[in-house]
């Protein structure tokens, strides 16, 4: 299921491949996220063309939203939105927790009221489980519970013991059936939960390994290292996922740290708002510094918007309130984290990750090539 191709010299980055029944992906990866069955305002072919070769969809929507017996006449989730290659599906843990009108989580599950209708529903790890074999993820991800931070020890033990047991059930409704499932490591930013939790999971033998509960409001510091510590834990065959990582120097610091797997929605809700990532940081292309700016986004980009279109052009569409603004500032975000990630993986392969991240993180943070 995971092979690894091979392990930086000099650091803990490593180059891999994850198969599943739909195919096979190259890791380090970013997984575009598709929440509700779609990547906000692109096209799949965009998307795919972009270099995309796994994208993540969110279990608690597609259930609402057009419902499971809809996917399921549809022949699955792959067929319901065209796309034929890997999608990975979050259980909606999170967002239960961060959306739903009301809530009340038991040790049996979560009872809940939908953000869209009101509509009242109680899912157990059981039905989180079935409800993405109905979709049919190739990696599933169990019902976790993540605290925010900053929370107490007590808090944290009580929600990181329930995500044990919870991973335990979800363990035992995927059986031998299809599909990879994840563990979710919690424990917030206590270590002794952390390492607690991860021997737990550990010795359940998941399929691969997530660390939850990061980036919810930690600085830099304090989640770089909640990820290497939980990254030391886990077993160095199987893969390890950041979720909700996306920023792209938090990205190359998790790489260096041994992670394999990325999610967020950060490059289209950006590009959306009109703010474009390039490998000199962060620009605001509805500012008034680009009207007369004829350069491409990124001179070092190769992505369809960047050979085609200039700074002045999209200032104009964003300011015109021409949907096709957002379009193209969303692509580009996306081609440009998928690049990032094809750049880590052939540093990787020549033992030159370090030398990356460092000539990466220069420019970036010092825009010293804008």
């Amino acid at each position: 299921m995971f092979e690894i191709i091979h392990q930086d010299k000099n650091s803990k980055a490593r180059l891999g491949q994850i198969t599943t029944e739909h195919g096979q992906f190259d890791t380090p990866a970013f997984m575009t996220v598709g929440t509700h069955a779609t990547v906000k305002g692109l096209m799949f072919k965009d998307v795919q063309e972009a270099g995309a070769q796994i994208i993540l969809a969110n279990a608690y929507h597609v259930f609402l939203r057009p419902g499971i017996q809809i996917i399921k006449k549809a022949g699955g989730l792959h067929k319901f939105m065209s796309w034929d290659k890997p999608i990975l599906t979050d259980s909606g843990g999170y967002q239960v927790f961060s959306l739903a009108l009301y809530r009340k989580i038991s040790d049996q599950g979560v009872e809940f009221q939908s953000h869209i209708d009101g509509s009242k529903h109680f899912l157990t790890p059981e039905d989180i489980i079935k409800i993405q074999q109905s979709l049919g993820s190739d990696i599933m991800m169990p019902l976790d519970e993540c605290v925010q931070y900053p929370c107490t020890k007590e808090e944290s033990r009580v929600a990181m013991e329930r995500t044990v047991a919870w991973a335990k059930r979800s363990k035992d409704a995927h059986g031998d059936a299809k599909g990879l499932l994840f563990g979710i490591v919690q424990g917030a930013t206590y270590e002794d939960l952390r390492r607690d939790c991860a021997k737990r999971l550990v010795d359940m033998n998941f399929d691969g390994y997530s660390i939850g509960g990061v980036s919810v409001g930690e600085s830099s510091n304090l989640i770089y290292n909640i990820i290497e510590l939980v990254a030391g834990l886990l077993p160095l065959d199987k893969p390890r996922y950041a979720m909700g990582i996306g920023y792209p120097f938090d990205i190359v610091e998790a790489v260096d740290r041994g992670v394999d797997m990325f999610d967020c929605v950060i490059p289209t809700r950006y590009g959306r708002n009109g703010t474009a990532f390039t490998s000199c940081g962060k620009i605001t292309i509805r500012n008034a510094a680009y009207t007369e700016d004829f350069r491409p986004l990124d001179a070092k980009c190769g992505c369809y918007v960047c050979q085609n279109f200039s700074r002045a052009y999209l200032r104009h569409l964003f300011n015109a309130k021409e949907m096709l603004g957002l379009v193209l500032v969303s692509l580009h975000n996306v081609y440009f984290f998928l690049d990032l990630m094809r750049q880590i993986r052939q540093a990787i392969k020549v033992d030159k990750f370090s030398q990356f991240k460092q000539s990466f993180l220069i420019n970036y943070n010092n825009q010293i090539c804008a």
